[in-house]
């Protein structure tokens, strides 16, 4: 019965697509004919391709040394004015939850720690709709990530993703060639058509431990930044993964930067920070570590175009010359041309576009472990529906 409005009504439907998702949610209330037309999966795969930029931030603070999960989350909307903090947009799900990751509307995120029985969540937080999936028998400290991508995998029937869980196991070195000991990542791979978990032949050999902002998926790649200057990529389809080099090594500064990865019109970017100032640079081919610079921002610039926000910034950046020092400005997370900055003990988003620094919100609205590497997803709203 749904299909016959697409043949009855092409001018609303034209017109509603061009509405963001929030809006459609609320408007779906309007009647039945129109509840019946915005839950229409055409209709939402129709209205997906009208690009829609980042909604907010999930933000959630972790115990530097516990293996106790902090039960509360907070969601930073960044197209209000002023600063607001929500502390209840997950509240819907059974149980409270960790975030694990999040792309295209949907959110990934498991039970708290401690649990006899922990469970995985996909969810939408707009029209509050989650599945469950099984926790796979793997250590807690492995990372998972979604893959969903309503472009490569249409969403007309079903809405069908992918989870990658990335496991770090030592790999002993050759003695002969008296190489130090390296990591290997393993990964298991669920997929929501079969509702089941297996291990991935295919397995990588690096230095390094994966770091902050896990989990960034662009054109159905995946990407994990590490603590070292690689990015881990794995392709869930082919199930192919590789190691890229950063463009730029930390060992070129004289003090500690900062970065994060992110992702934004179908391209992966790099974000440093460092006594040289605030670099963007955009990944234009994943096979030859081939980046460009699309933004450079000295400090002294940052500060002059800011200067109610920031004070005395190169001083602090340079200042900063080993890893056990909090960074006084650190990027958090990148997504559409915007990245999310703690700055002291604030949170704010900056965008390359106008070089503008936006407060979020500040440290005492997050609470007190929130400056200690807390988890970060950029989140834009969908109407894509989860199949219960």
């Amino acid at each position: 019965m749904r299909r016959r409005w697409f043949s009855d009504i092409d001018i609303p439907i034209n017109v509603l697509s061009r509405l963001s998702a929030r809006a459609l949610h609320r408007l779906k209330y309007v009647s039945k004919e129109w509840y019946g037309l915005i839950s229409d999966r055409s209709f939402i795969r129709f209205q997906l391709k009208n690009t829609e930029s980042v909604s907010g931030l999930f933000f959630q603070e972790v115990y530097r040394w516990s293996d106790k999960d902090i039960e509360s989350i907070s969601y930073i909307p960044i197209e209000l004015e002023g600063v607001k903090v929500w502390n209840n947009i997950l509240s819907f799900l059974p149980e409270n939850v960790v975030i694990l990751s999040s792309n295209n509307g949907l959110i990934c995120c498991r039970s708290c720690f401690p649990t006899p029985t922990p469970i995985i969540y996909v969810c939408n937080p707009l029209n509050k709709q989650w599945m469950p999936v099984k926790w796979p028998n793997l250590p807690r400290s492995c990372s998972i990530s979604l893959a969903f991508d309503p472009f490569l995998n249409p969403i007309d029937a079903s809405t069908d993703f992918k989870l990658v869980a990335v496991s770090a196991t030592e790999a002993g070195a050759d003695e002969e060639e008296e190489m130090e000991e390296e990591l290997c990542f393993v990964l298991d791979i669920y997929s929501s058509k079969t509702g089941l978990w297996r291990r991935s032949q295919e397995c990588c050999k690096c230095k390094y431990k994966l770091a902050k902002n896990k989990g960034i998926l662009v054109e159905g790649i995946l990407h994990w930044l590490t603590d070292g200057d690689q990015i881990l990529m794995f392709d869930p389809e082919n199930e192919i993964s590789w190691l890229i080099t950063v463009p730029v090594a930390a060992s070129q500064f004289s003090s500690i930067p900062e970065m994060c990865i992110g992702e934004s019109q179908g391209k992966l970017y790099y974000v440093i920070i460092s006594e040289d100032g605030l670099q963007l640079w955009v990944l234009e081919d994943r096979f030859t570590s081939q980046w460009d610079l699309k933004c450079f921002t000295s400090l002294e610039e940052l500060e002059k175009q800011n200067s109610k926000e920031l004070h005395d910034i190169p001083r602090k950046v340079g200042s900063r010359l080993c890893k056990d020092m909090l960074a006084w400005i650190d990027p958090l997370a990148f997504k559409d041309g915007i990245v999310f900055l703690k700055v002291s003990a604030n949170v704010y988003s900056y965008q390359f576009e106008n070089g503008r620094l936006k407060i979020l919100c500040d440290a005492a609205t997050l609470g007190p472990k929130s400056m200690h590497s807390p988890i970060i997803a950029p989140y834009t709203m969908s109407l894509v529906p989860l199949d219960m």
